[in-house]
Order: structure tokens, then sequence, then C-alpha cells
């Protein structure tokens, strides 16, 4: 088993044991400013109902973009961090 399919087990775990699903799931990122890079992570999130909140750093270097959806499980959690995680230079929080 890899370090990611390692980790991906134990949040999962962290998960159940901390949220009562379904339930409303933030997800928070930070990109370099593209809106080409925005527009990647909005595409993941279509057909969820998302709630996005964009915001730039002082420098206008980096931008923070969270994403308020609903979800039914843990395993729907996880699944949108790994489509996220495939977008070049995103960090996730």
């Amino acid at each position: 088993m890899d370090k990611t399919e390692e980790f991906y087990i134990k949040f999962k775990e962290r998960l159940e044991d901390t949220t009562e699903f379904p339930s409303d799931f933030t997800y928070k990122f930070i990109i370099p400013t593209s809106h080409k890079k925005v527009a990647e992570i909005q595409r993941v999130f279509d057909g969820a109902n998302p709630r996005f909140q964009m915001k730039e750093s002082k420098n206008g270097k980096y931008t923070s973009v969270t994403v308020l959806i609903y979800v039914l499980d843990s395993d729907q959690v996880i699944h949108y961090y790994k489509v996220v995680s495939k977008i070049e230079n995103v960090i996730m929080l």
C-alpha cells in the first residue's frame, strides 16, 4: 500500500469519527492566482451545487478557494479531494 492510499484510509476513519453524514462539508485550497486554476476547481464540483468563496493573498500571488457542498458520506468527501489532487500546484488544507 502506498503512502497516499494509507493517508486516505486514515483520513476516512477520522472523518467518520468526527463528522455526522450526510452534512455540509467545507474544502479549502490554495492555488497560484489564475482564472484557469479557479475554473479547473469549479469544474470538479459541477453538479454538487457548490458555494464558492475566493480570496486573493495580499500580494495577489495566491488565491484561497473555499468550497461548501452537501455530502452524503466520507467516500464522497475523499472522491473530491482525489480529483482536485490531480490539478497541478493545488495545496489542499
